[in-house]
């Protein structure tokens, strides 16, 4: 029956449905799972890298192997395959078609400096995302064109809402949450979400909230930095401006020893096969991350 309805995205079926959209969101469940955990000190998220082999060169990856690092050290040193920087308030994490995720990355990124430029002051967080969700939905009502293959989580703050998370999908709609998935397993991850969070929880909660989610929905058996990013928005002590921090491969080995959940020792990363899951592995190095 869809086959007579799913060649444009301009053509609903008689049950009100647009199959590509639909389409769409099934790719994205086949991708690295990203997770995020709200707290009143700030945001924790975390994404699976799908993309690891012995013959990976990391040092041509977006970040290089100077990946990560706090405030411009963030912009510098660049996001690696699931996190990236938006904005010096903001940051995304991805899970889709990768070559749509960058040119969805490059348009917000844009969007928030053309903002700076304007207004002298950051782009406020649903501003931005709201920005990108209405070209995603151009995309689902307009022939000769097809659906974004990817959505995205972004984290930030501004100083009207403070924190916030939302999530968005490929057919433009978007939604705040307070702790959500997407991504491979993203069903499994909700529902430990939904049991474990609890409203006054702390940042350093959230962290290891959302480690032992993904420790728990991964289809690898041991965590570590070369299947795993992770970064934080939080406040600077001194100057309370938003500060973003994208875990440099170390740090993030570091955690999750003091977690007692894994870690990569220094002479093992990048050595990892792939992670499996939704169909993960070395042949999909352009397609979905």
């Amino acid at each position: 029956m869809a086959r007579r309805y799913d060649s444009r995205t301009t053509i609903f079926s008689p049950e009100g449905r647009l199959f590509q959209v639909e389409y769409a969101m099934e790719a994205i469940s086949h991708a690295g799972t990203v997770l995020a955990v709200l707290s009143k000190e700030g945001i924790a998220m975390a994404a699976e890298k799908k993309v690891t082999g012995k013959l990976l060169d990391l040092s041509l990856a977006p970040g290089g192997s100077g990946m990560g690092g706090e405030g411009a050290e963030a912009w510098m040193g660049g996001g690696g395959e699931k996190i990236f920087l938006l904005n010096n308030n903001i940051l995304a994490g991805l899970a889709g078609i990768t070559s749509d995720a960058n040119s969805l990355v490059n348009f917000a990124r844009n969007s928030a400096q053309r903002h700076l430029f304007t207004y002298d002051d950051d782009i406020p967080v649903e501003m931005l995302v709201q920005r990108l969700c209405d070209m995603k939905q151009g995309y689902t009502q307009f022939g000769g064109l097809r659906p974004f293959g990817v959505a995205l989580l972004y984290i930030g703050y501004d100083p009207l809402y403070g924190f916030q998370l939302y999530q968005s999908d490929p057919s433009g709609n978007y939604s705040g949450w307070k702790a959500t998935c997407i991504g491979a397993n993203h069903s499994s991850a909700t529902s430990l979400l939904k049991q474990d969070y609890k409203d006054e929880i702390t940042l350093e909660e959230a962290k290891e909230l959302v480690l032992k989610t993904m420790s728990k929905t991964m289809d690898s058996t041991k965590l570590g930095s070369e299947k795993l990013e992770f970064a934080t928005m939080t406040l600077h002590p001194t100057t309370k401006q938003p500060l973003a921090k994208i875990y440099r491969p170390a740090e993030v080995d570091a955690l999750l020893q003091k977690l007692e959940l894994g870690g990569t020792k220094d002479d093992e990363i990048g050595v990892g096969e792939g992670t499996g899951g939704g169909g993960g592995g070395e042949g999909n190095v352009a397609m979905s991350t």
